[in-house]
């Protein structure tokens, strides 16, 4: 337990450094491709919020999902790639191939599904080759290119919000 204390810190630390340093560039392109980091902890209607993507003119086979579990069980099975703070490193590196492949997909949009700042969610965003991301409010502000203020379990409202704001910035 002391351990993971320790390893969330140095990784945290890491990235806060690494955020110093980011560049915002603005993408231009139309959104096709969407990757959407959820925080299985505290939102579990991943399903509905997908569907509220797809009725807003996004292609189902467009869609990627990460989840973070705090926790995975040995033997169950997943539809989607998950991950916890066991498949981070000291280095604060991913071993899992996933994850990996998830974070060097160049989407055109990332959804940050989560609220509270957990070091390696904060980490999988950071690394992240997405053109645009977005996510809460509630997380540090270097991170996202656009932030909706609400709270994960009113995903309809992040949804309308979100659509709403990438009208306005010709980006759908």
């Amino acid at each position: 337990m002391f351990l993971n204390y320790i390893k969330n810190f140095f990784t945290q630390k890491t990235v806060k450094k690494s955020l110093s340093n980011v560049n915002h560039s603005e993408a231009e392109a139309k959104i096709k491709t969407v990757g959407i980091i959820f925080d299985e902890s505290y939102f579990y209607e991943k399903d509905a919020l997908v569907q509220e993507l797809i009725g807003n003119g996004i292609e189902e086979s467009q869609i990627s999902i990460l989840v973070f579990k705090n926790k995975i069980p040995k033997n169950e099975q997943f539809d989607y790639p998950v991950f916890s703070h066991k498949d981070l490193s000291w280095a604060a590196t991913f071993d899992k191939s996933e994850v990996k492949d998830f974070i060097s997909t160049k989407f055109d949009l990332l959804i940050n599904y989560y609220d509270t700042e957990k070091a390696a969610l904060l980490l999988v965003t950071n690394q992240s080759k997405a053109k645009f991301k977005v996510g809460f409010a509630s997380i540090d502000k270097k991170l996202n290119h656009f932030m909706i203020d609400t709270n994960a379990e009113n995903y309809k409202v992040f949804v309308d919000e979100l659509f709403k704001y990438l009208k306005i910035l010709n980006k759908i």
